[in-house]
């Protein structure tokens, strides 16, 4: 992987903006909070990349993002539940799934 960290952060941003975080007053900078998570996730393909073989790296990308998505959701829908609204499976999902499939 060529690109350098600042590309990763600025391209980190660009795909937020479709579905923005919300960082409220969390006692932190968001373009801290990419560059630290972009420079951690560096790390980790680095290091896993070495020693893995292609089809089992793209299965631990899989999986890594099976987990953060099930979490996000988890989260999401404990504070939906929090505030009295209803859960809606297919609304919770939808910034996971590409445009116009379902």
């Amino acid at each position: 992987m060529q690109v350098s960290t600042e590309t990763l952060v600025e391209m980190l941003q660009e795909v937020e903006a479709e579905d923005p975080i919300d960082y409220a007053d969390l006692p932190f900078g968001e373009q801290e909070l990419r560059r630290l998570i972009i420079n951690s996730l560096v790390e980790r393909h680095l290091a896993v990349e070495a020693g893995l073989a292609a089809s089992d790296v793209h299965a631990m990308y899989l999986l890594s993002t099976a987990k953060l998505v099930l979490e996000n959701t988890v989260l999401h829908a404990r504070v939906l539940l929090l505030q009295g609204q209803q859960i809606d499976m297919d609304s919770l999902l939808a910034p996971f799934r590409l445009k116009g499939k379902r």
